[in-house]
Order: C-alpha cells, then structure tokens, then sequence
C-alpha cells in the first residue's frame, strides 16, 4: 500500500493555476523529494499533502484512507518548516514536549518520547537550553525532535536546510539520511537544490509550473531525462545544449552535424526525425574530455574564456569556434588558460538528442544498458577516457 497518493491534485490561487493535476504515489518508509525552481509549486503540494492548503479538486489519501477534508493535526503527519519556529522562553525540552503536552498525553509518555528522540538527535545534552544558547544545526535538530515525537505516518520537510551555512548543510544531510534509515520513515522533502535531492532521495519528483515533469531515482532522472528541462536541472553544472541539424536518420540512430562540420551518429529513437531537422544535442560538463582524448566519438572545438580552478576539479568556460558556449569540467590539474584553443572529446554513449519542444529521443536499451548497470562493455580492450 502506497503510504501516500496524490490523485489529480489541482490548486489556484488568485486565478493563477499553481498545481495543474498531479498524480504521485509514494510508497511506505521512501524518501521522496520534490525538486524544482522557485514558483513551480512544491511547497504548495506539501502543505496540501499536511492539510494546510485545501484542493480546489483531487484527493489526498494517506495509508489508504482519504483525507482529503480531514484537519490537519487529524492526518497522522509531521512537518518541519524552513524556519525553526521555537518558543524562545521554552528549553529544548519544553519545545519539543509542547505538541504532546497540547494533546493531553501522560506526562510519563512525553517524556519517554522526548528523551528518545533527543537520543536519536544527539541532543540530550542540550535539553535544559533555550534556543538562543543554540547553533543553527542545533536549533534544526530540536525542529525534526518536535516531529518525530508525534510518531507520524509521515513526515515533511519543507526546505529545512535553507537557513543554514553550506558546511553544515552537507553535515545535517547525513544526519536526514541516517535518521531516515533509523526510522523507517516515510519522508517527503522539499528543497530546490538539486544536489540535495541526488544524495538524498529514493525517488526524485521534478516539478515546473504546476505540473511533474519525471519521477524516478536520482541516476535514472540524470542518465535518462525525459526532457531538456530535467535535464538541465539535474547535474551541477547544468548539462550543456548544443543546437545541431540532422543528416539522416536511419536504422543506426540519428546522425547529427557537430559545429564544425563533423558528423556524429547517436543510436535512438528516430521516429519523426528527418534530414534538415533542428535538434539539441546535450552533453553533461563532466562527460567531456580536454584535448579531444583518444576513443572519444564526437569533438568539440572552441575558445576557453573563463577558467575556475576549484582545488580537486576545474571548470572551462569554452566558446565554440561555430557559436555557442559550453562548460567542461575537467582534473584539478588542468593546464588551460584564458585565451587558448582547445579540443574536448566525448563519447556518443554520454549524448542526448532533444527535440524542438524539449522531449528527448529515446535511446536504445542496448546502448544504455552497461551504462545504466554501471559495468564495462564486453571486451577485452582497456576503456577510453570517453567511456569512463
């Protein structure tokens, strides 16, 4: 049984459609995000899953029951907000113990609740504080201990790490994820950092304007976007898009005209694709190699305008010699200076191909299969960098 679906939710604000039908299925003890630019209505569709906003149609059910008119406090969630939302004048204790203590529980109960979680947390030793005498880190810790002595079905994160430094976003993402697998939990979590999402979800729903644009794990959303859009979302730096024309289109894929004149063939779908076409060709900033390395099967040349060195990687600003501009992210030893020219190979298993209205032509099983399995192709000869 689905811990909680979602079925054509639509919600509208001032006239302005911000939830357009969506459809999810989130099953018992996932970690679901919810992943998305500014506006596109992920923080909406969590607090209609709490109860905090009504649908204007659709149905919310939880463990199998509608709740879709139910109260919020009556739906069996949690919720952790973007800010912490402590009682200053309260100790840690007292904070997380209010809820319970709202409710009327034994005072035997709450605190049974209250130490157990300061002991998942690590924060037993911070229960007589107040919250001014807290870290930031800290003050997020006694917010999930607020939720998890509610002992919810399931529980929401509403971008809880926003406010923090970056140091300590990377640490209490561990901490989400171990606490995840503590629990057992059900997890819905919002955040529209991508980077977030890849090291934390099970599952990734991408969401633009209302509606899901793909749902799957985080590789499955990065090897094989359903559109540009996904695919310029997920991967930091964003996959690069080059516009190119189709030379034929045939049994062996389709072949493309590489800036410079250089035909590469990409084996996919190739269903409504003709000679003269416009498509996008993308390729990620970490699939493409300095100085056209040995084995690659396409190759880019160009320009380096700008170079970041960022300790163990750099990342080349290139402008192509036929228009256009694309990132490269190369070793932490990179030779490449402003000014010089430059060749990056790639290979043709690390290509996509997006038709004009964004949606990207399906590769072929056999081409994606190893790379999807992570294991080297059968041969007994050495990998190029390409296919790395």
């Amino acid at each position: 049984m689905s811990a909680v679906q979602l079925q054509q939710i639509r919600k509208a604000f001032s006239g302005a459609q911000v939830l357009k039908g969506v459809d999810i299925d989130v099953s018992e003890h996932e970690f679901l995000v919810f992943v998305g630019p500014s506006g596109c209505g992920k923080s909406t569709l969590l607090r209609t899953i709490a109860g905090l906003e009504r649908v204007d149609s659709g149905r919310v059910l939880i463990g199998g029951e509608d709740v879709t008119e139910v109260e919020p406090s009556e739906r069996g969630v949690a919720m952790v907000f973007q800010s912490y939302a402590l009682y200053p004048h309260m100790s840690v204790y007292e904070n997380i113990a209010f809820g319970l203590r709202m409710l009327k529980m034994p005072p035997s109960e709450i605190e049974r609740r209250v130490n157990g979680a300061a002991q998942t947390l690590q924060i037993g030793q911070l229960l007589d504080r107040r919250p001014r005498a807290l870290s930031g880190g800290q003050r997020q810790r006694v917010a999930i201990g607020r939720a998890i002595v509610r002992e919810p079905k399931v529980f929401l994160f509403d971008e809880p790490l926003s406010n923090l430094d970056a140091a300590l976003r990377v640490q209490m993402r561990l901490e989400l994820i171990k606490l995840h697998k503590q629990l057992n939990a059900t997890m819905i979590y919002v955040t529209h950092d991508q980077t977030e999402a890849m090291t934390m979800a099970d599952r990734i729903v991408v969401l633009n304007h209302g509606a899901v644009e793909q749902i799957g794990s985080p590789l499955q959303l990065y090897r094989r976007p359903r559109n540009r859009f996904v695919a310029g979302f997920i991967g930091s730096p964003k996959m690069n898009f080059i516009d190119v024309e189709v030379r034929a289109a045939d049994s062996n894929g389709v072949t493309i005209a590489l800036p410079g004149g250089a035909a590469l063939t990409v084996p996919c779908d190739t269903e409504g694709v003709r000679a003269g076409d416009a498509l996008a060709l993308g390729v990620r900033p970490e699939h493409l190699m300095e100085n056209g390395a040995a084995g690659c099967d396409g190759r880019l040349a160009g320009e380096v305008l700008v170079v970041e060195h960022l300790g163990g990687e750099t990342l080349l600003h290139v402008t192509l010699a036929g228009g256009g501009a694309i990132q490269v992210k190369g070793s932490g030893d990179s030779a490449a200076t402003d000014g010089q020219r430059i060749e990056v190979g790639f290979s043709v298993r690390h290509a996509h191909l997006f038709r004009p209205d964004g949606l990207a032509l399906g590769a072929r099983r056999e081409a994606l299969e190893p790379l999807a399995l992570q294991t080297p192709p059968q041969s007994d000869a050495p990998l190029s960098k390409c296919d790395r």
